[in-house]
């Protein structure tokens, strides 16, 4: 990539803390966070592949979500930690490049992910006598890929912009990742181009997603509503709950940070949150997927036995 007219060759993470116990305190706690993310996320891929009976639209879908959270945690945790316990804060510039690309990339995924999710939902609850022939295995596999290369087509984009900006205010990145507002806020010069770039990918990845997704859930609502039987609405309605809170959780997360005036930012508050849906949210998304589901049950069962 070429680079703007900045001359910093590399970038300074603050994170959290300068105190060295806060920050053994902190690598602990993210310590454990990645670990029950990588086991949690693998232990429920391995199940989908392994059982038969999870062998369904929803649970490939669930077992590709759980993929791209490993991946996503990955991006961000272990230099995490180095930032924790080293004195050396620094990201080389080409690492930086790197880090806001694959996380770009993935977050974009996972909005489109988690609308193709909330599609899938609306056909078994809306249309359950063709949901087998609608979602058939290419269907499937055509919204995966699409979410990655609608992801990662718009990270390209958006990366190739923000490193072209000029670096004229230092090369300190008040935040704990090579994220977007901390990376502007180094940057001086003309910015109105960028920013209508940035709406724009902000309507595209994040506000058209949530459209489909609500519009998603209107038919499921309205579906549910002609269901006469108490019994059988709230059986209908616990078949999409995992995945109505995790497009709550991630997405409130996102739009907090990305949808607000830029006189309301505060890096400090916008931290807290940038930690839940980077590092915290793919911990818990096999907990959201799994503790309630009888077949994942069933099926860890049927695994350790």
């Amino acid at each position: 990539m070429e680079r703007s007219n900045h001359t910093a060759t590399e970038f300074i993470l603050v994170g959290f803390t300068t105190d060295p116990t806060m920050q053994l305190v902190l690598f602990a706690v993210f310590l454990g966070v990645y670990s029950l993310t990588v086991v949690g996320n693998t232990s429920l891929m391995v199940l989908i592949c392994k059982d038969s009976r999870l062998h369904t639209p929803m649970y490939f879908f669930i077992g590709n979500l759980s993929f791209l959270d490993l991946w996503y945690s990955t991006v961000y945790t272990p230099k995490i930690l180095m930032t924790c316990i080293s004195e050396d804060k620094s990201i080389s510039f080409a690492g930086c490049v790197c880090q806001f690309f694959f996380s770009a990339g993935l977050a974009y995924s996972e909005c489109y992910l988690l609308a193709a999710m909330a599609y899938d939902r609306y056909m078994a609850i809306s249309k359950p006598l063709l949901y087998s022939q609608a979602m058939s295995v290419k269907l499937c596999a055509s919204l995966v890929v699409s979410s990655y290369l609608g992801g990662f087509t718009n990270s390209s984009i958006i990366t190739k912009r923000t490193f072209a900006l000029n670096f004229c205010s230092g090369n300190v990145i008040d935040d704990f990742f090579c994220d977007l507002l901390p990376l502007v806020k180094l940057a001086c010069g003309k910015k109105d181009g960028y920013q209508t770039v940035l709406y724009f990918l902000l309507a595209s990845n994040v506000i058209t997603p949530t459209v489909l997704i609500l519009a998603s859930y209107l038919f499921i609502i309205a579906t549910i509503l002609r269901i006469r039987s108490t019994q059988g609405r709230l059986k209908a309605f616990s078949t999409c709950s995992s995945h109505l809170i995790s497009v709550t959780l991630y997405y409130g997360s996102i739009l907090y940070i990305y949808s607000r005036p830029q006189s309301s930012y505060s890096l400090d508050r916008d931290k807290i949150v940038s930690t839940f849906y980077t590092v915290v949210f793919p911990m818990l998304n096999p907990m959201i997927y799994s503790l309630r589901n009888k077949d994942v049950k069933e099926a860890l069962d049927k695994l350790i036995k």
